[in-house]
């Protein structure tokens, strides 16, 4: 593929034209609303979400170094432990049995030496996933990615409007039902979160982009196997949004601003986040990098 192929906005892209939709859910969770009528202008977005082998592409042709393979600034981090001030990543760890969901800490943990190519720490690879959606991969990453492949990221609103496929209001991409027929329609967890994953969609951790049906603009996993970052800061309370220029919103005690990221992952769980529903949205300090966030780029006009 020549680099003009490969930057030709068509090129493995969808295009959504623009219109009107309601936006948000007041079925679920409280940031999730209020809902309301949003307008969208036309673009293209990816088919699929950036996977490990074009990230590698990317990696290969620029030399770019992610943000967990970067030294850490102390300063940045005045609590953590101090052997803990070097590059690594968060890593879902399942439990033995049933534990308290009030405390994340208890499933992810900080490993040094993970990154986009050992997600899940020293020892483990990429190699034979090259299909995969690309993880740990801070939002700088994902920018930097888009900007080489001439794209940028969506707005949360772009994202939204391209994932519920032409349906209006309904749970999920694919309409209201769970499992239609039976039959899982993206890549979550079934059974109890954390420590009882039942599989019954074939998947335990990341599946290869495009693994389950399409929505109805013919975009695949955007719902279930990773988060995927938006372009626009986050807050937990619509109703008290700024402008995209405001000053990025940083929770009291915390060193870095928050992103939206949409869509829930493979670790979404009905017991715990139901979140792989298009209305669904979180936010994520800047800085972080995670096995379950993944991205996919948008061309405007």
């Amino acid at each position: 593929m020549t680099t003009a192929e490969r930057h030709t906005p068509v090129q493995d892209m969808v295009r959504i034209e623009g219109g009107e939709f309601l936006m948000g859910s007041e079925d679920f969770y409280p940031e999730e609303a209020p809902v309301r009528t949003v307008q969208v202008d036309g673009f293209w977005i990816d088919e699929l979400a950036v996977t490990a082998g074009e990230f590698r592409r990317f990696v290969r042709e620029t030399g770019y170094v992610t943000v967990a393979e970067r030294p850490l600034d102390p300063s940045d981090y005045p609590n953590a432990e101090p052997d803990l001030l070097v590059p690594g990543s968060l890593v879902f760890r399942k439990s033995s049995g049933p534990v308290p969901l009030d405390d994340v800490r208890i499933w992810w943990d900080y490993v040094p030496g993970a990154f986009w190519k050992k997600p899940g720490g020293p020892g483990t690879t990429i190699n034979g996933q090259d299909h995969h959606p690309v993880v740990q991969v801070a939002y700088e990453d994902a920018e930097a990615y888009a900007a080489w492949a001439r794209k940028e990221l969506p707005t949360e609103a772009e994202w939204e409007y391209a994932a519920r496929g032409g349906l209006e209001a309904t749970a999920f991409a694919w309409g209201d039902e769970h499992f239609p027929e039976g039959k899982a329609m993206a890549n979550s967890w079934q059974g109890e979160f954390p420590w009882q994953n039942l599989k019954l969609d074939g998947f335990e951790g990341t599946s290869p982009v495009g693994s389950f049906p399409p929505n109805g603009y013919g975009l695949y996993d955007m719902t279930g196997n990773t988060w995927e970052w938006t372009s626009d800061w986050f807050t937990a309370d619509r109703s008290e949004a700024k402008s995209p220029c405001c000053v990025p919103p940083t929770l009291p005690g915390e060193q870095f601003p928050r992103k939206v990221i949409k869509g829930g992952s493979h670790l979404c769980a009905p017991n715990y986040c139901l979140r792989y529903r298009p209305a669904a949205r979180q936010g994520e300090t800047v800085d972080t990098s995670t096995g379950h966030i993944g991205f996919r780029c948008v061309v405007r006009g």
